[in-house]
């Protein structure tokens, strides 16, 4: 019994008069979220990968698609005059096409994101993938910069074959599926369609003996050490690139690179603000009102700090060139201490007596913004 196909727009979940991007965008999101390698549990999630490619193929091919609005599926069927079933694309020939890369860990969506994968010469070389790299760092190393080793599983250059993905004495040779031309035409009813050879990927030459090692990619999957250098000042957010420790090339193409995005932990005392600091600092009752010198924490340590007789709560102190450096090593920001005035919360009957007495003493003229304040607001307690 024959399957009812899905109509393609339904698909890919777009409507009828969408356009390229909106096609891409749809196509990419489903992409990932069916794609065979993420679900190795779903026996569905191939068939409906492949159902998504499909939709794309014709969807962005201008003819195919004309030919899709007005006939429907039957423009695809054998014998039907249209352009046959045996022309689509792999659908994951179709996955590789938007999200970039060849095949091998770290290419596709890193691709996407950060620029890598260029084309293949007549060599059959071709660009290794750019890859990302997050990492975690105190704020104390955002500060004042550091030296960090890490850990890359990655595809690298095949030590036996050197990167070319050849076995000793193999030579070059003519494509047979292409005949060295590089592209292959397959004819889809009143059209042909030239497309990238999928034997040497538009290279036009095979090698006659691959290394057994690689399979004559020229790279096999290895762990690397790479040594990085974080700058003193950096944001969270920022991306370094550690250039030629991406993925090695194909058939000794030049290797992509690693681009490593920092995350700045949380810091329990300090909160940044470009290149400022800002913290919480509680000081005694009686400190702020008779003024005094208290401690204040610094990434490098204590300062002391004078804080004057009456100083409010919520006053805001400034400690000049005591936040983090530019990361262009021109200036330094400052540290913004907040004061907090903190009041007993415990008193035993003596405390309480003198602070009664004080109360009597300081009267409204002690109190300026306890006056001001209600006087501002008399209307609302009439």
């Amino acid at each position: 019994m024959a399957t009812t196909k899905r109509d393609y727009y339904e698909v890919l979940g777009v409507s009828r008069g969408a356009a390229e991007e909106e096609i891409k965008r749809s196509y990419r999101k489903l992409a990932v979220k069916f794609h065979p390698d993420k679900n190795p549990d779903d026996p569905d999630a191939e068939e409906k990968f492949k159902e998504i490619g499909e939709a794309y193929d014709v969807l962005m091919d201008a003819d195919k698609r004309a030919a899709y609005d007005r006939y429907g599926h039957a423009a695809f069927a054998q014998g039907s005059g249209g352009f046959g079933r045996g022309g689509f694309h792999d659908p994951f020939d179709i996955f590789r096409e938007v999200f970039g890369g060849g095949g091998g860990m770290g290419g596709g969506i890193f691709e996407t994101f950060f620029g890598g994968g260029a084309g293949v010469d007549r060599e059959g070389r071709q660009r290794g993938s750019d890859l990302r790299y997050d990492m975690q760092i105190t704020l104390e190393e955002a500060a004042f910069g550091t030296d960090k080793e890490i850990e890359v599983r990655k595809l690298d250059r095949c030590e036996k074959c050197n990167g070319s993905g050849a076995e000793a004495g193999s030579r070059a040779i003519n494509c047979p599926t292409c005949g060295g031309r590089g592209q292959v035409i397959s004819s889809r009813g009143f059209f042909q369609v030239s497309q990238t050879c999928p034997r040497c990927r538009g290279a036009g030459q095979i090698i006659d003996k691959p290394c057994r090692v690689c399979d004559g990619e020229g790279r096999v999957e290895k762990t690397s050490r790479i040594k990085l250098k974080i700058p003193a000042g950096i944001a969270d957010g920022s991306r370094l690139r550690s250039s030629q420790n991406g993925e090695a090339g194909i058939r000794g193409g030049p290797p992509g690179d690693l681009y490593v995005v920092i995350h700045v932990k949380e810091h329990p005392i300090f909160q940044r603000e470009d290149d400022d600091l800002f913290c919480e600092v509680p000081i005694p009752f009686a400190v702020a009102a008779l003024g005094g010198e208290i401690a204040v924490p610094t990434l490098e340590g204590r300062a002391m700090l004078k804080v004057p007789a009456g100083t409010q709560s919520a006053q805001i102190f400034k400690l000049r060139g005591r936040g983090i450096l530019n990361v262009n090593g021109r200036d330094r920001g400052d540290l913004l201490a907040r004061v907090i005035v903190e009041v007993p919360s415990r008193l035993n009957a003596e405390q309480r007596k003198k602070l009664e007495e004080f109360a009597e003493l300081c009267g409204d003229e002690n109190t300026p913004l306890h006056k001001s304040f209600f006087e501002r607001a008399k209307e609302f307690f009439q």
